[in-house]
Order: C-alpha cells, then structure tokens, then sequence
C-alpha cells in the first residue's frame, strides 16, 4: 500500500512499503521532513514528472568502513598525492555537479533544483556533507550525503576525472567516523568497493 502523505509531520511503518519499496508521496521537503525521513530508514527519490517519492527498500545496499575494497591501483593513486581531498568546503558545487552528471541508462536528474535547495539548506543546518577532490584547484570529483547519528546515507557522487569518486569514498571511510554507509539501493560500482545487502531488519539496528 502507497500512504499519501499531508501537512502532519510523520511517515507510515517503513516495514509497509512496497515491493520496490516505495512507501508514500506528497509531502514536501522540509528539513524537518527530511530528516525525520532518515531517521526511520526513509529517502526520497522521484523526478520532476511525479509527485515526491518516498522509499524504504527491504533490503539495504550499505558499506562498512573497514570492509571498503581498495585496489592496488587506488592505493598508487592515493599515494601519488595528485588530488587534494577536503570535507564541507563545496557542497553547493558538489551536489549541482551530481546532478549534471551523465549517467548510463538514465535520462535527466533525480536531483531535481527543489532537491538541490533542501540538501544546500540541510548542510547549512549541519546535516548534509560534502567531500571535494580537487586538482590544481578544479573540482574533479565528490559526493555527498546526510549524515544520521554514526550513518552516512549516501545520496549521490560524481567523477571528472577516473577514480575520484572512489577517493572521495576511501577519505569517507577512513576520515569521519561513521558506522555505515547508506548506498540505498545497488550498483555493480560500489559492490566491487565492498557495499553489500542487508535485511531492513539489520539496518534498522544500525540507526537506533
């Protein structure tokens, strides 16, 4: 079953979602919303043609720390000190970034500029988080997420330049403490980095 969502600050059992997990629509994107959302497991995902989309997969795509795969490849690349990595310095240039990157199979953005706006002003709240690699000063990689307790719910990344994007996420995981990363839902590109699925079951002992 879909809940419609309305004014009330509050969202259905995430254990009521569907197959897909899709859970609800409506609402609105209110930092308030937002991370009451994040807090149970919840994220929104839509596109400009639909209403706003809420989801809580059954099963979670996530990625340990200390279980992130780092080729010996990456490892020259980070040794190399070619890029510069930092963390909460660009976030607006991170997120626009991901939105306008090209991706296979898929036509336009989910990351929508009412999706930017709310994510700039979560980061501004503290919530939200960036991390920028940088190349003589050109912003060549990144991602960003929100961060719940010792959760990173990953939201989106982008790469310019080969292997950015992974450094981004070997800095996350050796840098922010940080349980989990959220990858929401699977990608052949960070289940070769070590992500994996687990039960909502075991992934709701995380958040609590």
């Amino acid at each position: 079953m879909i809940f419609q969502l309305n004014d009330e600050l509050i969202f259905p059992n995430p254990a009521l979602a569907e197959q897909d997990g899709l859970l609800a629509l409506g609402g609105d994107l209110s930092p308030e919303r937002l991370m009451l959302a994040y807090q149970n497991g919840i994220f929104p995902w839509y596109n400009e043609d639909t209403p706003i989309l809420w989801y809580s997969p059954h099963e979670r795509f996530v990625l340990l720390p200390e279980e992130i795969k780092i080729s010996k490849s990456m490892r020259q690349i980070i040794h190399s000190q070619k890029f510069k990595i930092t963390f909460n310095t660009a976030f607006k240039a991170v997120i626009q970034a991901c939105a306008e990157m090209k991706r296979n199979h898929q036509d336009g953005t989910w990351i929508t500029q009412d999706m930017q706006q709310a994510y700039i002003r979560l980061h501004e709240l503290g919530f939200a988080h960036s991390i920028e690699v940088w190349q003589n000063k050109e912003l060549v990689g990144g991602l960003y997420g929100v961060l719940v307790k010792q959760i990173f719910c990953g939201e989106s990344m982008f790469s310019k330049q080969s292997n950015t994007s992974k450094l981004a996420l070997i800095w996350l995981c050796q840098n922010v403490n940080i349980q989990l990363i959220d990858c929401q839902i699977h990608s052949e590109h960070l289940e070769k980095l070590g992500a994996k699925m687990i039960s909502r079951a075991e992934f709701m002992r995380y958040l609590s």
